[in-house]
């Protein structure tokens, strides 16, 4: 296996601060306003509900870890929930009525009015994604989506849209994964 040189290296880092740098141009309004979104559900008693497929429920998972847990200091636990991370709720409701539906499912047993759900897709294009923000209208969960590239469908049917545009490895991503739609 190939060795990565310290010249590939320094780029790999220069990339991603330039992409951190990009997003923060591009989305500083609607960072805000996801996170005013967030903090006044939260406020109000409501939960966060987080989904996505492969790293995207990785990303989902570790992110509600930081509102039950903690993030950066010490304050009350947070009603967040991955929906991904229940193997028999994922592996029956595939089984039952197809993987697209895993977490539409779910959000129709979870989600209330007021809730804020953070649909995570690198290519905004997940079938399993889009049908649950689909399921978010219908019980009036307000919705966030993390994306990258050109944000794919996903981009369009949330209310608020975090989209990293400018990583030249989520444009790699997009190819090697649009059969899969994550």
């Amino acid at each position: 296996m190939p060795t990565a040189t310290q010249a590939e290296i320094r780029r790999l880092f220069a990339e991603s601060a330039r992409a951190r740098e990009v997003f923060l141009e591009e989305n500083a309004a609607a960072l805000e306003h996801a996170i005013d979104l967030v903090a006044e559900a939260l406020s109000a008693g409501r939960k966060l509900l987080l989904f996505g497929n492969g790293g995207s429920a990785a990303d989902a998972q570790h992110i509600a870890a930081e509102f039950v847990g903690r993030f950066a200091r010490e304050r009350p636990a947070l009603p967040a929930v991955a929906l991904t991370t229940d193997t028999s709720a994922l592996t029956a409701i595939a089984n039952d009525y197809g993987y697209e539906q895993v977490f539409a499912r779910q959000v129709r047993a979870l989600g209330e009015r007021g809730d804020v759900a953070l649909a995570i897709s690198t290519s905004g294009r997940s079938p399993s994604v889009l049908r649950a923000v689909e399921a978010c209208r219908e019980r009036e969960v307000r919705t966030v989506g993390l994306t990258g590239g050109d944000g794919g469908p996903l981009a369009t049917m949330v209310e608020v849209c975090l989209r990293v545009s400018a990583s030249t490895h989520s444009a790699a991503s997009r190819r090697r994964t649009s059969s899969s739609g994550t």
